[in-house]
């Protein structure tokens, strides 16, 4: 070694570049690109047949809508309500209108759950880096969206169809329709989850239409006032218990004006009870009930 030159250390390794643990999220607390991709996933699969999912409902609606008004034409077949006589005209719309929500909203979310497990496609679902709480606000949001489309379709179809035949079409508290509209389909989308997870089969899923949403929604003032006279006494009494008279009620009073029961109480029973259902929706999520293997 020549004169006056030193024996310098080696020079350390590069230090090997970090490797992502397997399974990690690669992004920040909210998967945002996961969640809309599988929110449009929803949306875009009733818009694929918007003649069976958006458009049919309103033949229903409207069969529902004449046949009542005929049948139930004249002075005295209008409820009273707060001390104010109602025209039928003016208030069956209203409850037809939350029916088109109530039952989309259900069907939407239930419907793609079902299919999902029964196709063996729930896979797909599962293991995208999503948490049960963006898998709930995605299914709930498409299944809301679902409702608010068929209502507001409805609900345009039914005031041209009032005012071009004279009845009228009016608005007293565009706040209180916007309101109960969101409630519930919100509510329905996450009643609409929790089936699809729990049914095995088509036929059980058709058990809790049948058996449970088409009789609440029928028996909660849809198509008659809960305090009209002549009824009997346990039909308003059992009203009180039956969640989705609230959301009818108070989405017909953003309409007419009033209501059969207070509109408060209404609004605050069915904010609780829509997220008590989206908060089982995460739950049950959590714990892939029915869903895991």
């Amino acid at each position: 070694m020549p004169d006056g030159q030193s024996i310098s250390a080696p020079e350390a390794p590069a230090a090997a570049p970090a490797i992502d643990t397997f399974g990690a999220r690669r992004f920040g607390r909210v998967n945002w690109i996961g969640v809309w991709t599988l929110y449009k996933k929803e949306v875009q699969r009733f818009l694929k047949v918007a003649f069976q999912t958006v458009f049919a409902p309103i033949i229903t609606t409207m069969l529902y809508l004449t046949v009542f008004l005929v049948a139930f034409s004249g002075a005295d077949r209008n409820p009273v309500m707060e001390g104010v006589m109602v025209p039928y005209a003016a208030f069956l719309p209203p409850g037809l209108m939350m029916m088109a929500i109530l039952s989309n909203a259900f069907q939407n979310a239930s419907s793609s759950l079902i299919i999902a497990k029964v196709q063996g496609s729930v896979v797909d679902i599962l293991m995208p880096p999503l948490s049960p709480s963006e898998l709930t606000a995605a299914f709930v949001a498409g299944a809301a969206t679902r409702g608010l489309l068929v209502g507001a379709v409805t609900a345009v179809t039914i005031a041209l169809f009032m005012l071009t035949t004279g009845a009228g079409f009016s608005i007293a508290n565009l706040a209180a329709i916007i309101y109960f509209a969101l409630m519930a389909s919100l509510f329905l989308g996450a009643i609409g989850a929790i089936a699809g997870m729990w049914a095995e089969k088509f036929d059980q899923l058709a058990l809790i239409t049948n058996f449970v949403i088409t009789p609440l929604t029928f028996l909660s003032g849809t198509f008659y006032s809960v305090n009209k006279e002549g009824l009997p006494d346990w039909v308003p009494a059992l009203s009180q218990f039956n969640p989705l008279f609230y959301l009818i009620d108070g989405f017909r009073y953003g309409f007419i004006g009033v209501a059969d029961a207070p509109v408060l109480r209404g609004a605050v029973i069915s904010f609780l009870l829509t997220v008590a259902t989206i908060a089982l929706t995460y739950f049950l999520f959590r714990r892939g009930y029915k869903l895991k293997a």
